[in-house]
């Protein structure tokens, strides 16, 4: 579970079964565990009229039966989260009113698929959120802007520029991401060494 003491980290639920009449889950890797324990919970036909959008990551096809097996009215399954968006914006951009929202997994797939939501108009009370399995980072370079997916140590080497960066505990809503800062910005030979901390 994510660390408590970070005051900008959105805090997370579980999820559980909502009256509605159509419900979209968007889920990564474990996040589908979420998914399955609530359906243990939900009235039969529950998901006749669910859309469920899947990222399987390192899972592979661990959890795309079950899922399946839960006989939603529209299953997707992509490849990454940023390949899932566009459909999760078309989906959001045709939705009928009383929509739930229901999204599980990594930090970074919640918080992206958060954005999406609420700038598709969704009410944040319509949306549930649970953080399931790994807790690596996704962070933002504030020297490039640029965003490094899945980070796992402190500290961490900027994908896009290089830089060696101290991932802080300071998280935007905004980026749905973790700020990075250069760490060896007065002297670039002293390289700290890097250590696996967010797992």
């Amino acid at each position: 579970m994510a660390e408590k003491s970070i005051i900008s980290r959105p805090v997370y639920g579980k999820l559980s079964p909502q009256p509605g009449k159509d419900h979209l889950f968007v889920a990564d890797a474990e996040g589908a565990l979420a998914i399955l324990d609530l359906a243990a919970g939900a009235a039969e036909g529950f998901f006749a009229s669910a859309h469920i959008i899947f990222i399987p990551r390192a899972t592979g096809q661990a959890f795309s039966t079950p899922l399946r097996a839960l006989k939603p009215a529209q299953y997707y399954e992509g490849p990454s989260v940023g390949a899932a968006l566009p459909r999760l914006k078309q989906t959001l951009s045709a939705a009928r009113m009383g929509l739930r929202v229901y999204l599980s997994g990594t930090e970074g797939l919640i918080g992206q698929a958060m954005q999406a939501a609420l700038e598709a108009g969704i009410d944040h009370v319509s949306i549930q959120t649970e953080q399931r399995g790994s807790l690596a980072r996704r962070m933002q370079c504030v020297h490039c802007k640029g965003i490094t997916e899945d980070v796992t140590t402190q500290p961490a080497t900027c994908s896009h520029c290089g830089l060696l960066l101290l991932v802080r505990d300071h998280y935007s809503r905004r980026l749905a991401a973790f700020q990075g800062v250069c760490i060896n910005a007065e002297d670039r030979s002293e390289i700290p060494p890097s250590e696996e901390v967010f797992r």
